[in-house]
């Protein structure tokens, strides 16, 4: 099988981001981004997507942590985009519901070369909570924009009930991670590309 793998660089006036990642891991993770609750996220987005992934990355982050999160995004979903190549034989759909404590959030993914976020249910208030003194709940859509848009997915992502900031974007994270896990997991029976057109 030939790997599934990706190591990208992008160093900008704002941001300087150093990534890879291997598909088929085991969701081993080493992320240093200099923003500590994203730190937190996208060890859980590595653990429970089953990806190995290593992250540096540091910014601007004296004026926000905006662009050092986004652009992590981005280079996220290029790698991603980079390891999934012609994107034969994989599942290519995948779904999941993921309880943290009091909330709720559910994913779909759909592998398809076409970048689309829908994304909604976040309560008021959240995208201008600080969580940790760092990320602003802005920030998770952002990274969702990004990570879409680049890698080339339809990601249909709602958060179905919640009220601690934390556990709303946890929640969210691991749900994307879990169906992410499910469309890009090779399967056996799946003839070239998943597509009646034959690409992605």
């Amino acid at each position: 099988m030939t790997a599934r793998t990706a190591s990208i660089t992008r160093t900008t006036s704002e941001s300087s981001v150093s990534l890879s990642l291997d598909l088929d891991g085991t969701g081993r993770s080493s992320i240093s981004t200099s923003v500590p609750f994203y730190d937190h996220m996208l060890t859980a987005f590595a653990k429970h997507s089953l990806i190995d992934l290593d992250v540096t990355a540091t910014g601007d982050v004296d004026i926000d942590a905006h662009h050092t999160v986004e652009d992590t995004g981005i280079v996220l979903g290029q790698a991603l985009r980079a390891a999934l190549g012609d994107r034969a034989g994989i599942a290519r759909y995948g779904d999941a519901l993921v309880p943290l404590d009091e909330a709720l959030a559910q994913a779909v993914v759909d592998v398809s070369g076409r970048p689309y976020l829908v994304h909604s249910g976040e309560p008021e208030g959240f995208a201008l909570h600080r969580i940790g003194g760092h990320f602003t709940g802005s920030l998770v859509r952002h990274v969702f924009e990004a990570i879409t848009m680049h890698a080339g997915l339809t990601v249909h992502l709602r958060v179905l009930d919640g009220r601690d900031p934390h556990h709303i974007a946890e929640a969210e994270f691991k749900a994307f991670a879990r169906a992410l896990r499910a469309a890009i997991v090779l399967d056996p029976r799946v003839d070239g590309v998943p597509s009646t057109k034959g690409s992605l």
